[in-house]
């Protein structure tokens, strides 16, 4: 009979979680670092008194939003490459349902979290308990329900002994490629405190390996002489060869056979923006270069790439009529997309057996192609310079978005208010001089992570930290510093617009608390900037979507801009701040700021509509068919249709 030990739910847990560890090629780490937590009477007394009587190596950090201190948890398993991650427990009720967003955030993005939340008593005795959600038709409901559709694994544990075949399969789903993604293990709070006894082999030392799952030789075969056959290959690289740590095999197999590749937000970052193969950001918030090789493109290799929307312009960008795609991705779902031949496996060990099999035909794309590769990759360096030093100039100065609205009548109510005229690209030209060429950027909406994809230049290896695949507005500031726990040694920018740092940057004291500096550089343009854009290129005008005072003669939101003092609100937390209206008062910022141990926060102001926006792309957006606008009607017509016809092929 196994030896036992009697513990409470709460602290077999913790001690479980002590006791996890990951391998990758040979290295071994624990699997959780800590635990990001706000206690409430739905897990105060259970999780926490386990934390606080025997925490092991976990940290407890103490979050002061439940979806901003989650998000923390996503940036840190994210920069980890999904190797090493973040337990994040709340309170039943409120605290739990902040969660789920975020719990979206890291299933949608295939990042391993997981989440611990209270839960209403197993034995229903005190019912309706505090925060509870009464459902009439099943009491068997309860809010922690609501992470069913965002979570790869859901279970709730209401009696003690359900813990164990909980956790294993927690850590089933959290360590595996094809499958990671929020996981969630309900507690109710009774049985969080109640005691059984645990077999000791439960609490034993596991390494969960992550092997390089190879890909079948058929699959290989049929994927070589495809590739043969083809004259213009195009690459992605996907998040998918980052987590794999396979980023070197991707580049000497690129290198080997001359095939240029393009980015997804995911990817990007790995390989620095300057080698001459990389193309840059590709499909809907795709760059110059990507994007002009992807629609003559007779193959799309992808590797570790979702496929999503912004990726294929909505399945539109690749026009070749004899297009085909090689897909290599560990999850067999997504390998089948775009109707590819799919090689399930990892893509380092596809990429290697791929080489081998190729390496024997004496591939190589022809001259004639390369060179259109070297001019396209010429143009697009030199499109980045110059989106990096435009300049207001006043009257005469053209946006690069759509001039179908009254910019001229924007900006100068933008600078009579604020005093500041750097558009959207100028500042992030200044931020590519200025730091280090080991700084991390953070991003995750609106319209910066387009302008990134398109024109940032990463120079170092996991400089490039953008969250797309949820687009969540509030993980910009909160993930920063889960990248800074993640790499202290290097410094953090979250690039931020005003509206979602509004939205949600909670865990900006916590990096005061936690003596965790990280730098805030806030886009203040007094709109919904990237929407704003949307609008406006559908025939529409800026409506719900600017940042202004109620007129009281219209009865709508079209007053003036409400002007927000970011600096001094970052300053009550402890931050270092900052207000910058120019070029050379952003230099003088980061520079200071470079120089300071606490948090900082520089608040940009950023003429309005000055985005990046068209290399070539298309977007599905559901246009109003019948409308009363001649604008609408005409975009339709011209733009909707025929576009949505050319990708129905897929």
């Amino acid at each position: 009979m196994a030896k036992t030990v009697r513990r409470t739910v709460a602290q077999a847990l913790v001690k479980f979680l002590n006791n996890q560890y990951v391998e990758f090629d040979g290295k071994e780490v624990p699997m959780f670092e800590g635990i990001f937590g706000i206690f409430g009477h739905g897990n105060v007394v259970g999780i926490g008194q386990a934390l606080e009587e025997d925490p092991g190596h976990l940290i407890m950090r103490m979050g002061r939003n439940e979806q901003g201190m989650a998000h923390a948890a996503i940036g840190f398993a994210k920069q980890k490459r999904r190797k090493q991650m973040y337990a994040c427990t709340s309170s039943v009720g409120p605290g739990a349902a902040n969660m789920v967003t975020a719990a979206g955030t890291a299933t949608a993005n295939c990042i391993p979290v997981l989440f611990l939340p209270g839960d209403t008593y197993a034995d229903r005795q005190p019912d309706p308990v505090l925060q509870q959600m009464e459902q009439p038709s099943s009491l068997t409901v309860t809010t922690n329900d609501a992470f069913r559709p965002v979570c790869k694994y859901w279970d709730r544990v209401t009696r003690p002994e359900i813990l164990m075949t909980a956790c294993i399969n927690a850590m089933r789903v959290l360590t595996d490629p094809a499958e990671t993604g929020a996981v969630c293990i309900a507690l109710p709070q009774d049985v969080e405190g109640e005691a059984w006894d645990y077999p000791e082999y439960f609490f034993k030392k596991r390494v969960h390996h992550i092997e390089r799952t190879k890909p079948s030789d058929r699959a290989i075969e049929e994927a070589a002489k495809l590739l043969a056959g083809k004259k213009r290959p195009l690459m992605i690289f996907g998040g998918g060869v980052k987590y794999s740590e396979a980023e070197e095999t991707f580049r000497k197999f690129a290198e080997k056979y001359g095939i240029p590749f393009g980015e997804t937000q995911a990817g990007k970052g790995t390989i620095p923006w300057d080698h001459p193969l990389n193309m840059g950001g590709l499909g809907e918030t795709g760059g110059l270069a990507a994007n002009t090789l992807a629609k003559e493109a007779d193959l799309v290799i992808g590797v570790g790439t979702r496929y999503t929307d912004f990726t294929t312009s909505s399945k539109w960008i690749y026009q070749n009529p004899e297009v085909e795609f090689l897909n290599i991705n560990i999850s067999r779902f997504h390998a089948y997309k775009m109707d590819g031949l799919q090689v399930v496996g990892d893509a380092g060990a596809a990429l290697s057996m791929l080489d081998a099999a190729l390496g024997k035909t004496g591939y190589h794309v022809s001259d004639a192609y390369a060179a259109d590769i070297q001019k396209a990759k010429s143009d697009y360096a030199a499109e980045v310079d110059r989106l990096f030093h435009l300049e207001y100039t006043g009257d005469d100065f053209v946006p690069e978005v759509n001039d179908d609205f009254d910019f001229k009548k924007a900006a100068k109510e933008f600078l009579k208010v604020t005093g500041g005229a750097m558009p959207q690209t100028r500042v992030l030209g200044v931020l590519d001089a200025c730091m280090d060429e080991d700084a991390i950027v953070v991003g995750a909406s609106g319209s910066l992570p387009g302008d990134l994809q398109r024109a940032w230049c990463p120079k170092s290896k996991g400089s490039y930290h953008v969250e797309y695949g949820f687009s969540c507005m509030g993980y910009e500031v909160n993930a920063a510093l889960g990248v800074k726990i993640a790499e202290p040694e290097r410094e953090v920018y979250a690039l931020v617009g005003d509206a979602a740092y509004m939205m949600l940057h909670s865990e900006l004291p916590v990096s005061i608390a936690e003596h965790k500096k990280i730098n805030v550089i806030l886009f203040d343009n007094m709109t919904n900037g990237c929407i704003n854009n949307l609008q406006i290129g559908h025939g529409q005008g800026s409506y719900g979507t600017e940042i202004r005072f109620r007129n009281e003669k219209t009865g709508q939101l079209d007053g003036g801009y409400v002007p927000v003092d970011f600096a001094m609100n970052a300053a009550s937390y402890g931050c270092k701040s900052y207000t910058v209206h120019n070029a050379e008062e952003l230099k003088a910022a980061i520079a200071d700021a470079k120089k300071q141990k606490v948090s900082t926060l520089i608040d940009c102001k950023v003429l309005p509509k000055t985005m990046v926006h068209g290399y070539g792309d298309w977007w599905r957006v559901g246009v109003a068919e019948v409308s009363k606008s001649e604008k609408i009607q005409k975009v339709y017509k011209d733009l909707m249709k025929p576009n949505y016809d050319a990708a129905r092929k897929y």
